[in-house]
This record gives C-alpha cells, structure tokens and sequence, in this order.
C-alpha cells in the first residue's frame, strides 16, 4: 500500500528558491548576472545543506550559538560627535578596559557617518540582550553614559527607559557570521590560558 507523503521535496524547494533569486537578478547589472552564473552549483550545494540560521538574542537582535549581535544606528546630539571622540582619542581608540570589565563583549566599534551627524554602534556579546544591557548598568554605567550623552535624546543608562531608546534604535542583523559561535569570551580566554600552559610546559620538557 502506498503511503502518503505529507512533506514537501526539499530539492524542489531549493530549485524554487534558486529560480526566484535568478528572477530578482534578471534586471541586475551584467556584472551581478554572471557572477550569479558562475556561484549557482555552490550556492545550490550551500542551500541544500545550509548551516544552522540565525537566531533571536532576545528583545531585539540576532544570535548564532551563543553569541550574540548588537548593531544601533543613533542621530547625534548637537557636539556629541566632538565630544565622543575627544573620549575615545584619550583612550586610543581602544576600549578594551572598560570592555574587559563587562566581560562577555566579542567586539565593539563606533563608526561616525554622515558628517558626524550620526553614529553606527555595533557589538558582539554573549548571552541574551537584557543581560547584556544590564550587564552594562551593573559594571560600567558611567562610561557608558559619557559615551552615550553624545546620542540625541539619551535618557541616561539608569533611567527606566534606556532600553526602550536603545531597542528603538537597534537594527537586526539579516546576515551574520561568527567564527566560533560556541565560544564565549570567558571560554576564549580559559583556552587561551590553556594553551599558553602547554606551550610553557613542552617548552620545559623539550
């Protein structure tokens, strides 16, 4: 007796997939179209066996493992670029104290745009969103509220509404990617630490 197949043919699926994407390609420049040809058996291969999809980290961002992605693009209020970045030329444009104190942050930039009259503020952290957030109240409230008093309308990192400003402003990364998605920093640095003992340890014996 013939069974009922009740799901759909994931190569069919694929297929659709890919013939949509080469119809949003048909008014493409020529340089696009043929560089879609010359993709299309990768890009069938990756699609049939795609890796894990991004997730939520939360209120508002995307995460892969346990890492997760903030990104803000924030207007700037009236000398807040000058001021933002007279902070950061005192610290070299490294932050990695105040950082390190946190200690679940990947990574951390601040680009300015537009002629400093806005800002793209984008990091990489472990965990959820509102640990996250609160992880920055506990540990270094006032670094961050001398970085964000540059921000336009900025209530304060105590106030009851920073996070309402912060998910207002935060756009959702549509595509990631993360070397080590199952790492945190605590484990990066337990590795490192690891590693340096046996680099010491071979040293000695050899």
């Amino acid at each position: 007796m013939a069974t009922l197949n009740t799901g759909s043919d994931p190569s069919s699926d694929i297929h659709a997939k890919i013939r949509q994407f080469r119809e949003l390609f048909a008014d493409a420049p020529e340089i696009g179209k043929q560089a879609l040809e010359n993709s299309i058996n990768t890009l069938k291969s990756q699609a049939s066996d795609p890796p894990p999809p991004i997730g939520s980290a939360g209120r508002v961002g995307a995460r892969l493992g346990k890492v997760s992605e903030l990104t803000i693009i924030v207007p700037l209020a009236p000398g807040g670029a000058k001021r933002l970045r007279a902070f950061l030329r005192i610290l070299g444009g490294n932050l990695s104290q105040g950082a390190n104190l946190v200690g679940t942050l990947h990574t951390m930039r601040f680009v300015f745009f537009d002629n400093d009259t806005r800002l793209l503020f984008a990091t990489a952290y472990d965990g959820d969103w509102d640990t996250y957030i609160d992880d920055f109240v506990a540990k270094i409230p006032d670094y961050l509220d001398i970085i964000d008093s540059a921000w336009d309308g900025w209530p304060g990192i105590r106030s009851p509404g920073a996070k309402d400003y912060l998910a207002s402003h935060q756009i959702t990364a549509e595509g990631w990617y993360v070397a080590y998605p199952d790492l945190t920093v605590a484990e990066i640095l337990r590795n490192q630490r690891i590693a340096k003992a046996v680099d010491e340890f071979l040293d000695k014996i050899g």
